[in-house]
């Protein structure tokens, strides 16, 4: 007769309200799902689906009593959750239950060293001296991989790469030795290799210190190779409940089956010798200087991007790949001449290497940037149809407003945009919806190069496939020219016929996309491989904490 094992956390008919302005709007509609000691629960879905409400529910971190719980329980070690006293409440949380969220850089204080915030936690908690809590913070960064721990005490976040201020967050959430950790979409934000370690860590220190996690995420990949088991939310409710693997082989759900297949598909262009070249850099560097001492002198320069030759024809995309900092952006700024650099840059067969600023004043039009984040790159306070319009304003100086008026309203119909839209606000669209208006923005003006700096990083699945497909559609209509930015692999081999791998601001590889993807000649980009798309690797150390 087999024992049934007592879940850890059962979440049982949940629903969460949010009330604003005399409406009442569900977030979370009735969910329900355990999570047994020691395992790993997913949950899945986009943006708006409820994952993170339900999550923050366990903890009460969501803002009362502009939320409210209809219905449900949230029991854990047999105490409501929902009901439980303040003082219960700062018990169970940073010690029996703790969270890591998706973005460090904004859940670590940027005024106090990593001492302190972990020496923080270690006071309040476990009453510990300074003394003790040092020694302990130094074992929890070496525990999450911090190379030596000694000289990053006194360092503030700022000073930390993404990958090891999400290490930080970990050592702060296990330093009570919590039975649960809540980890929401805590690699979203990083690059592949270092989300494979993120990953591989959270495995090794679930059983070390015997804990159960909760994971949120809208990557499937990430869940197949991470979670025991799913649950597939959309719209407040959840869907389709079960071990990963069933739910990845046969998906019951229509909802489950369209996430499953969301990953962007398709082929780039073919690369056509004939076209005429738009876009050509020969040797191009940017250096940034080092200065030390009183006088401020010059002592060493930090080698952003080294030495990079590459061809970009009509039609056609320039996939650059590598991991943060290896000079991607600064080699696209510098190419949108954004930036100083040296050596030979030409566009539609003009040098612009050596323009001014108001040299470049007549090529801007032609020369269109789309930035990662759509709602930092949208005002706040100009309507979408005074967004879009801005360009002309500037380069289209003879339109009449009605013309504006038409451009503006043809550009948003072009990437799927009701024309009506544009009196509203970027605040009123969805993620998807603004980087569609930043695409209009930059296709107004009808360019003829245009670099896309991580347009798909901060969307989800399904929405990157339909922008990934919109870009396609795009180049082929006007014969536009991409620089793709990204260190999303998936999203570059659907697009980019051409390819460069950058590693501290050299190419370590460059060629056709298709042949780099099928047979990569270098380490550095088969550890790339590896982390984006789990095939084997070469024995490869890629430093990228």
């Amino acid at each position: 007769m087999s024992t049934r094992i007592e879940p850890l956390l059962s979440v049982k008919d949940l629903s969460v309200a949010f009330h604003q302005g005399g409406k009442t709007s569900l977030a979370v509609d009735r969910v329900s799902f355990d999570i047994a000691p020691g395992e790993v629960m997913a949950l899945v879905g986009e943006s708006g689906s409820g994952k993170s409400v339900s999550a923050n529910s366990i903890l009460r971190l969501l803002p009362y009593p502009a939320a409210s719980h209809p219905s449900g329980e949230i029991l854990f070690g047999g105490k409501d959750m929902l009901k439980a006293s303040d003082t219960e409440l700062r018990h169970v949380r940073g010690d029996d239950i703790t969270m890591i969220f998706q973005e460090p850089m904004t859940s670590l204080n940027p005024l106090h060293s990593i001492e302190r915030q972990i020496g923080e936690i270690l006071a309040l908690h476990q009453g510990m001296n300074v003394a003790s809590a040092r020694v302990r913070t130094l074992e929890l960064l070496n525990e999450v991989g911090i190379r030596e721990p000694e000289k990053r005490l006194k360092a503030f976040p700022h000073e930390l790469s993404g990958g090891q201020r999400q290490r930080v967050m970990i050592a702060m959430a296990l330093a009570n030795r919590p039975k649960l950790l809540i980890a929401d979409e805590p690699t979203t934000a990083l690059d592949v290799t270092v989300q494979a370690q993120i990953l591989e860590l959270l495995s090794r220190l679930k059983v070390d210190y015997g804990m159960s996690i909760l994971f949120i995420t809208h990557d499937l990949g990430i869940v197949r190779k991470f979670a025991d088991r799913v649950c597939v939310m959309t719209k407040g409710k959840i869907v389709e409940t079960g071990a990963v693997e069933d739910v990845f082989e046969n998906p019951s759900h229509e909802y489950t089956r369209h996430l499953l297949a969301s990953e962007p598909r398709g082929e780039p262009p073919v690369t056509d010798p004939t076209r005429p070249v738009v876009m050509e850099g020969k040797d191009i560097k940017v250096w940034f200087p080092v200065k030390a001492g009183f006088f401020r002198k010059v002592v060493d320069h930090v080698k952003a991007v080294d030495g990079v030759d590459l061809t970009l024809r009509a039609g056609e995309t320039l996939g650059v790949v590598g991991e943060s900092g290896s000079g991607k952006t600064t080699l696209g700024l510098a190419l949108a001449r954004l930036i100083s650099s040296k050596g030979r840059i030409s566009f539609i067969g003009n040098e612009i290497d050596g323009l001014s600023f108001k040299g470049m004043l007549p090529y801007r039009d032609r020369l269109q940037v789309v930035f990662q984040d759509p709602y930092g790159s949208l005002s706040p306070r100009m309507s979408v149809g005074e967004i879009i319009a801005e360009g002309l304003k500037v380069h289209e100086k003879s339109l009449s407003a009605a013309e504006r008026d038409h451009r503006v309203a043809a550009a948003l119909d072009e990437v799927g945009l009701d024309p009506a839209t544009r009196w509203r606000y970027p605040h009123e669209f969805s993620g998807g919806q603004r980087q569609r208006i930043a695409i209009a923005r930059a296709m107004v003006l009808k360019p003829r190069f245009v670099m896309l700096d991580e347009p798909t990083s901060a969307l989800d699945m399904t929405v990157q496939a339909q922008v990934v497909d919109l870009l396609r559609d795009l180049q082929q209509k006007h014969q536009l020219a991409y620089l793709f930015i990204s260190h999303d692999l998936k999203v570059v081999k659907a697009l980019a016929n051409e390819m460069i791998v950058m590693r501290l601001g050299k190419v370590m590889e460059a060629g056709p996309s298709e042949q780099i993807f099928k047979a990569p000649q270098n380490d550095y980009t088969r550890a790339l491989m590896a982390a984006a798309f789990k095939i084997e690797a070469a024995e490869v150390t890629v430093d990228s904490q």
